[in-house]
């Protein structure tokens, strides 16, 4: 079997999941993007929103857009060079206003994080990736202990593993784009991608 299809087998799994509140209310299950047989690298973002719940795909909304950009910008081809998750498979959102049904992204839940782990690490394990970029701090979080910040230990390869894959810790888009407004901060992340582009030549 390959790993496409055993993904496919998890994924059907995947989509019978209602262990939590957003599964119920999800409109697209996103689990996943990439070809598992020839890439070598897993990117773990946080969580879909808007656009990535509408379309079922990961990192396809304003943060994807910022996030594609830098990767063509480090050479790094998203459909040849990685697979694509997140620690959570549907939109976690509030009502931000009950009269038009208007949602809100909102952070992942600790039990809606547990209720997904087991689909996550499954993924890895039949990934099997030489390198997982943990995007975000939810996902370094997820993978690696809360004792690891973002600000940290970004753009290194610092002591991060899982079950003895190299991981390397990279800034949420989202951060970038609606926190911190630097043009010192994106050359840090195109800097933080170009390294990583010299670990998967």
């Amino acid at each position: 079997m390959t790993k496409q299809q055993m993904l496919n087998n998890l994924k059907r799994e995947c989509e019978n999941c209602y262990a939590c509140e957003i599964g119920k209310k999800r409109t697209n299950l996103v689990f996943g993007a990439g070809n598992p047989d020839t890439v070598s690298v897993v990117l773990i973002g946080e969580a879909p929103g808007e656009q990535e719940d509408l379309q079922g795909k990961p990192f396809v909304g304003k943060a994807g857009q910022f996030l594609d950009e830098y990767l063509q910008k480090a050479g790094i081809d998203r459909n040849k060079d990685l697979f694509i998750i997140n620690t959570l498979k549907c939109r976690p959102f509030v009502i931000k206003n009950s009269e038009k049904g208007i949602k809100s992204n909102r952070p992942p839940k600790k039990e809606e994080k547990l209720a997904c782990e087991t689909f996550m690490l499954k993924q890895i394990e039949i990934i099997n990736p030489k390198l997982i970029i943990l995007c975000g701090n939810n996902a370094l979080k997820s993978l690696c202990g809360s004792k690891y910040t973002i600000t940290k230990v970004h753009g290194t390869l610092a002591n991060l593993e899982y079950k003895g894959r190299k991981a390397i810790a990279i800034y949420h888009p989202s951060y970038l784009i609606s926190y911190v407004h630097s043009e010192e901060k994106n050359k840090e992340f195109l800097e933080d991608l170009k390294y990583i582009k010299s670990l998967i030549k």
